[in-house]
C-alpha cells in the first residue's frame, strides 16, 4: 500500500481541523450530540479518540513492519464506525470479531475500565502485531483481537467460518441456564459476530445464518447480532450495489437494520439493534456500511484493480472526517481540542509501537505448542472418578445395572455405547447430546435411543441437517461451560464441516494460550465394512484430514467394553483439560456378535464397572506370538481371525496390538511391543495413501532402527464402491495372513 495514501488520509483529517471553526456555543458533556440522540457529547469524543487510536495503530504497524519488526498490517482504516458496536455491546456479551475490528476493540477496553476491566487495548494490540510473547492472549502466536476478561475469544478463521460458534454460543446461552449450568454471563447477555460483505456470500456465513433463523423458528432463545460490515470489497471482487440489504433484508426470523451516515445516526441504529436482540432474544441482521481505506493488506497494491478517482472517492468518505466535523458544529469539542487528541493518541500509539518492538517472540518448541494439546493425567483421572450416584443409577436402570445383567451376559459394541452415554449424563449434568435424528429417533444406528425419553428435550436435541451447524453449536456449548456431545451420521459426512475442527474448534486454546477452550467429544459412525447398506457416502475409510489436526485427539474403540471406558475417559480429558476429541465408532461393529463363527458371541462383552476409563497412550494386546500386528477398530477383528488361521493352518504365532488411539499414536506402547517382536505387520483399513496410520508407525520403527522385517496392510487408493465390490478395495482377513506369511519367510 503506497506511503502516500497513508500521508494523504492524515492529511485530510489535519487539514479539516485547520481549517474548521469552532461552533458558537458548547456542547454540556451530557448533552446530547444531535436533537433526540442518546449519544452525548462526551461519549461521542470518546468514540471519536477511540477511533483515532485504531487509526493510529494502523499507521504504527506499516511503520514497523518497514523496520522488520511487526508482521501485521491488516487494517481497520474506513471501518471505524465500529466503536460504536464496542460502546454499546457490554463487556459481558461474547464477541467473535474479523480483523477490522480495532476501533470495536478500542471502545470495548474503555467500556471494561469503566467496570473495573483494566486492559490496555493500544500496547495489546502493538504486542500482537509485533508477534511478542508476552502479548495477552496469543501469546505472540498471531495477530489476532481477543481478551478473557472483555470475553473476546479470538478467532483466526478462515473465511466466515467463525459465524457457526458464535450461533452455537448464542444457543447456549439460554440452554445452559435450563440445564441448571452456572454460567458467568448475565441472563440477557446477546452474541456479537462482525464480518464482512464478501464473507457474507461464504457458505460458512449461510450456514451460521440459517442455522440462527432455525433454532428461533423452532423457538429457541438465539441471541446473536450478526454485524457486516460493508466496504464493498473482496480484496478485488466488488460487491453488487445493494446486495446485502437485498439478500437478507426480507429473511424470516432475522431482523435487519442499516447503519450509515453520521456518528449519530449510526449510533441511534446500533442501539436499536442492540436493544432489539437483547429483548426479543432472537437473531438480528446489522448492515454497517464502511469504507476500506489502503488496501486490502499491506502488500495489496489497490490500483491494479481501482482508479485514482475511486480510492479517492474513499478517502473522501473517511469516516473520522465525517465525526470530527459533527463534533465540532454541533459544540462537542474544538478543532483545537481534537488536533491535541490527535497528536496524544498518535504519541502513544508511538510509544507502544516502540515498546513493543523490543519484545521477544517465543523461542522454543515447547513454548510455542504449549497450549495445543494440554494434558494433566492426575486431573483426567479425578474428573474420572465423577461416577453417578449409586441410588440414582439403580433407580435410572430399574435394579438392572448394566454390569450386572445376566440375560444375556455380554452385549454389543452399540449397547454398551448406548448405556455409557447414559452413566455419563447421570454423572454429568452438563453433557449436551445433539446432532441429526439423536433424539427421538435414536440414531440411525439407534445408539442413542430412549436418551431423550429419560433426560427430556433440553439435552437431547434433534438438530438439522448440517455438520458445520451441528459443529458450530459445539463449539459455543463448550466455551459457555456445558460438555457437548454431537453426533455426525456418518464419516464421510464431518469432510463437509472438517473445517470447524481443524480452522476453529482445535485452534481456538493454542491462539489464547489456553484461556479460552471449548471441549467436545464429536461421536462419528465411521470406517468401512457395513453390509448390506453402504457405498462411499456410507462407508468411508478416510481420516487423513482429522489425523493432520493438532491437538485433536482421534479415539476408535474396536470392542465393547473398550468402547465404554474410552468413551469415559475422553469426557474426562475433554471436562479437565479442555480437549477436543474425534470418537470413531466402527458402525460395522456396532451389532456384531461373533468373532470366528456364527453364534460363538466372541464379540460380545461385559459392561465395565462405573470408573474404569482408558486414556490415551493405553493400548490393548490379544496373544503372545512374536509377529505383532498392529492395528485399530475393524482390523482388530480381522487380525483376531487371522492370528487363528495362521496358528492353526501355518504354525505361526501372532500378537495383536489394538492401537485405540489414533492421535497422539501411542508411540510409547508400540515400542514396547515391537522390542519383543520378531516381525511387524501394519493392518490399517484407511486408504494407501489416504492417511492412515501405516506411514507413521512404519516411519517411527524405521526411523529408531527396528531392523527386522517390516510391512503393512492397506486399503486400496479407490472410493468404496457398492455390494460385493467393496471387498475388492477393503482389506480383508485374507490379506493379512497373507502378508504375515510373507514376512515370516522373508525374515
Amino acid at each position: 500500500m503506497p506511503t502516500e495514501r497513508v500521508a494523504a488520509v492524515q492529511q485530510n483529517l489535519e487539514r479539516l481541523l485547520d481549517e474548521a471553526r469552532p461552533a458558537g456555543r458548547r456542547l454540556a458533556p451530557d448533552a446530547p450530540i444531535a436533537e433526540g440522540s442518546t449519544l452525548t457529547a462526551s461519549r461521542a469524543v470518546a468514540l471519536f479518540e477511540d477511533q483515532l487510536l485504531s487509526r493510529a495503530i494502523d499507521v504504527e504497524a506499516r511503520r514497523l513492519k518497514a523496520h522488520g519488526t511487526s508482521f501485521y498490517t491488516i487494517s481497520s482504516a474506513g471501518h471505524e464506525q465500529n466503536a460504536v458496536l464496542g460502546t454499546l455491546l457490554r463487556t459481558t456479551d461474547p464477541c467473535f470479531l474479523h480483523y477490522r475490528s480495532g476501533a470495536l476493540m478500542m471502545a470495548r477496553a474503555r467500556r471494561g475500565r469503566e467496570t473495573g476491566i483494566d486492559v490496555d487495548p493500544v500496547l495489546d494490540t502493538m504486542l500482537s502485531i509485533c508477534a511478542a510473547a508476552d502479548e495477552p492472549i496469543a501469546r505472540g502466536r498471531h495477530k489476532v483481537w481477543g481478551s478473557r476478561a472483555l470475553w473476546v475469544p479470538p478467532q483466526t478463521s478462515t473465511i466466515a467460518s467463525h459465524l457457526p460458534k458464535a450461533v452455537g454460543a448464542a444457543f447456549a446461552l439460554g440452554r445452559a441456564r435450563r440445564m441448571g449450568i452456572a454460567q458467568p454471563l448475565p441472563t440477557d447477555s446477546i452474541v456479537a459476530c462482525t464480518f464482512g460483505d464478501a464473507s457474507a456470500n461464504h457458505a460458512s456465513a449461510l450456514t451460521g445464518i440459517s442455522a440462527a433463523r432455525y433454532g428461533s423458528r423452532r423457538g429457541n432463545p438465539m441471541p446473536i447480532l450478526f454485524v457486516c460490515e460493508d466496504n464493498g470489497l473482496g480484496i478485488s471482487v466488488e460487491t453488487p450495489r445493494r446486495w446485502i440489504r437485498d439478500t437478507f433484508s426480507s429473511f424470516p426470523h432475522l431482523r435487519y437494520f442499516e447503519a450509515r451516515g453520521s456518528l449519530d445516526r449510526v449510533w441511534s441504529v446500533i442501539e436499536e439493534a442492540v436493544d432489539t436482540c437483547r429483548s426479543l432474544r432472537m437473531p438480528v441482521f446489522l448492515r454497517l456500511k464502511t469504507v476500506r481505506l489502503w488496501g486490502h493488506a499491506g502488500s495489496d497494491i489497490e490500483t491494479a484493480y481501482r482508479s485514482r478517482e475511486d480510492i479517492r472517492k474513499g478517502e473522501d468518505a473517511d469516516p473520522l472526517l465525517d465525526n470530527a466535523r459533527l463534533l465540532i458544529r454541533s459544540g462537542a469539542a474544538t478543532p483545537d481540542e481534537l488536533r491535541e487528541l490527535a497528536d496524544a493518541v498518535r504519541e502513544r500509539v508511538r510509544t507502544a509501537g516502540e515498546e513493543a518492538e523490543t519484545r521477544r517472540h517465543l523461542e522454543t518448541v515447547p513454548e510455542i505448542v504449549e497450549t495445543m494439546a494440554p494434558y494433566d493425567e492426575a486431573a483426567v483421572q479425578a474428573d474420572a472418578a465423577r461416577i453417578p450416584d449409586p441410588e440414582r443409577r439403580r433407580e435410572f436402570w430399574n435394579g438392572d445395572l448394566p454390569e450386572q445383567v445376566t440375560t444375556p451376559i455380554k452385549r454389543t459394541l452399540a449397547a454398551h455405547l448406548s448405556a455409557a452415554l447414559a452413566d455419563e449424563m447421570l454423572a454429568r449434568p452438563e453433557i449436551l447430546v445433539f446432532g441429526e435424528d439423536v433424539a427421538r429417533k435414536g440414531g440411525v444406528y439407534y445408539v442413542t435411543a430412549g436418551l431423550q425419553k429419560r433426560f427430556g428435550m433440553t439435552r437431547v436435541i434433534d438438530t438439522h441437517l448440517d455438520e458445520t451447524s451441528i459443529l458450530g453449536l459445539a463449539q459455543g456449548a463448550g466455551l459457555l461451560g456445558l460438555l457437548p456431545v454431537p453426533e455426525i451420521q456418518y464419516l464421510a459426512y464431518v469432510h463437509n464441516a472438517v473445517d470447524q475442527l481443524r480452522g476453529e474448534a482445535s485452534s481456538l486454546a493454542f491462539f489464547s494460550d489456553g484461556q479460552f477452550q471449548n471441549p467436545m467429544v464429536v461421536r462419528i459412525a465411521s470406517w468401512a465394512y457395513q453390509k448390506g447398506f453402504g457405498g462411499h457416502f456410507h462407508n468411508d475409510n478416510s481420516i487423513g484430514g482429522l489425523r493432520d489436526i493438532p491437538g485433536l485427539v482421534l479415539a476408535t474403540p474396536s470392542r465393547g467394553n473398550d468402547a465404554v471406558k474410552m468413551l469415559r475417559g475422553c469426557m474426562a480429558l475433554a471436562r479437565a483439560c479442555g480437549r477436543v476429541v474425534a470418537f470413531l465408532e466402527p458402525i460395522a461393529l456396532y451389532h456384531e456378535k461373533d468373532l470366528h463363527e456364527d453364534g460363538d458371541g466372541g464379540w460380545l462383552t461385559d459392561y465395565p464397572e462405573p470408573g474404569e476409563i482408558l486414556l490415551p497412550g493405553e493400548v490393548g494386546v490379544h496373544g503372545e506370538g512374536d509377529v505383532l500386528l498392529v492395528t485399530y477398530a475393524n482390523g482388530v477383528r480381522m487380525s483376531l481371525q487371522a492370528a487363528r488361521r495362521l496358528r492353526e493352518e501355518h504354525g505361526i504365532e501372532t500378537r495383536v496390538l489394538d492401537l485405540r488411539w489414533l492421535n497422539p499414536l501411542p508411540f510409547e506402547a508400540l515400542d514396547r511391543e515391537a522390542a519383543r517382536a520378531s516381525a511387524v505387520v501394519v493392518v490399517d483399513e484407511a486408504r494407501a495413501t489416504g492417511g492412515g496410520i501405516a506411514d507413521a508407525v512404519v516411519a517411527h520403527l524405521a526411523e529408531r532402527g527396528f531392523g527386522r522385517p517390516l510391512a503393512s496392510v492397506r486399503a486400496v487408493d479407490s472410493f468404496i464402491p457398492l455390494g460385493p465390490a467393496a471387498n475388492r478395495v477393503l482389506v480383508q482377513t485374507e490379506d493379512i495372513v497373507d502378508a504375515v506369511q510373507k514376512v515370516v519367510a522373508g525374515r
